[in-house]
């Protein structure tokens, strides 16, 4: 038996010191994202980003970075027999670093085959994540927890803060193409400026699918900072007597679950109507909407606990685990950072920009607060506005018209994906 050495026992630090020869680049990227995962993973138990999708992800992110071994015989990355690889004339190493999670990049349906019956989580990737059903089951338990009763009782306050919190969806479209992005992949990471994660994975899937792993990972990595960072722009750009300011009272009727039911079928179908290749995201919002409201409580609990939370579990699981240094480390990511950032930044700045608009039009009544929760990232965005004006004036309660303005959030993000798609998507 030949002699086993420190490095052959131990893998992951074998392809590490490995890596530091080769490509120190890859290697210091891993140890980088190992440290990453866990800062993530830390900020999400102390509630500084969501904790449902952070916990996940950073554990998941440090784990994938750290169990990197060598494969003699397959290319981990997309499944293939180095002999399938040296028959199609593609020059293959003696070995190749890689994972036991998933292969993303596997297209061949032979290798596809091989690598689900090897990759533990490769099997959720394929059949739920990489076609957008997770993204689906997503939007039918966010469904069952929208009242859209908050829309319906102020229709055109939140839809005049939802078109302005679209601000960063329209404008880091074309500093995208600027900066060399394809149409596709510009629309995609404009679409981060909406902040909903099912929309971002629904666009590139659609538009930019070589991309789609990155943007992502981008798109609900900062959309984490959103619960961070927008009580920060809240107090740069509105002062506590306007963030104290008292919401006006107002005579609104209780609106009905058959005017709710009314309102999410035809919202449902006209939209659909006027965007069919958005129709399984809408299906799945409203259809979460009627099961809220048509007295469903088997399929109420099925769905806003089992498949919300078990959905939101894997997507965060499976965006750390997508987080390998290989990916993450393409110079092109680094413009998808910028420019999610910028989306998100300026979606922030138009939401309350919008809210000055309503105040300034409302005679000076209006919180401008309500403007950030227009940004869709239910129901985080309309917590962020309710915390920063109870710091201020701990009687101000304006939730119920932030939730008003983010649900409307939800379905404006949804018409600019749709419209994207429709534009971009290549015919024949």
């Amino acid at each position: 038996m030949e002699s086993l050495n420190f490095l052959d026992l131990f893998q992951g630090i074998s392809t590490l010191v490995h890596g530091f020869s080769t490509d120190p680049k890859i290697a210091f990227g891993r140890i980088f994202l190992m440290f990453l995962g866990i800062l993530l993973f830390y900020l999400g138990r102390k509630g500084v980003l969501e904790a449902l999708l952070m916990i996940p992800m950073g554990l998941g992110m440090a784990t994938v970075n750290a169990g990197v071994m060598f494969f003699y015989n397959t290319d981990p990355t997309n499944g293939m027999t180095f002999e399938a690889l040296r028959a199609a004339g593609h020059a293959v190493p003696a070995q190749i670093a890689g994972t036991l999670h998933v292969a993303p990049l596997a297209q061949n349906t032979d290798a596809l085959m091989n690598i689900l019956q090897i990759d533990w989580l490769q099997p959720i990737y394929t059949f739920m994540f990489s076609n957008g059903l997770i993204a689906c089951f997503v939007f039918m338990g966010i469904g069952t927890l929208l009242d859209v009763g908050f829309v319906m009782v102020r229709p055109y306050q939140s839809m005049i803060l939802a078109l302005f919190a679209e601000l960063g969806t329209a404008l880091v479209y074309p500093i995208a193409v600027a900066m060399g992005l394809t149409p596709g992949e510009a629309a995609s990471v404009a679409i981060i400026g909406g902040a909903d994660g099912p929309m971002v994975l629904f666009t590139s899937l659609s538009l930019a699918k070589p991309l789609f792993v990155p943007i992502t990972v981008v798109a609900y990595l900062y959309l984490g900072l959103t619960y961070g960072g927008y009580p920060y722009l809240i107090k740069l750009m509105i002062p506590e007597r306007l963030r104290a300011l008292p919401m006006p009272m107002e005579k609104t009727r209780p609106i009905t679950s058959n005017e709710k039911l009314v309102f999410a079928v035809v919202a449902c179908v006209f939209l659909s109507l006027l965007f069919p290749v958005a129709a399984p995201l809408l299906l799945s919002l409203f259809l979460g909407v009627v099961i809220r409201e048509s007295d469903l409580p088997n399929f109420y609990d099925l769905f806003s606990n089992t498949v919300l939370y078990g959905s939101t579990f894997f997507l965060g699981l499976l965006l750390g685990i997508l987080c390998e240094a290989n990916t993450i480390l393409n110079p092109v990511v680094l413009k998808l950072l910028i420019l999610g950032c910028l989306a998100l930044l300026i979606s922030g700045i138009g939401g309350i920009l919008g809210g000055y608009v309503l105040y300034y039009w409302s005679g000076k009544k209006y919180n401008p607060t309500i403007g950030i929760a227009a940004v869709s990232c239910v129901p985080t965005t309309a917590k962020v506005a309710q915390k920063s004006v109870s710091a201020v004036a701990p009687n101000v309660i304006i939730l119920p018209h932030a939730l008003g303005a983010n649900i409307c959030g939800v379905i404006t993000t949804a018409i600019f994906a749709a419209v994207y798609v429709a534009v971009l998507l290549p015919k024949g």
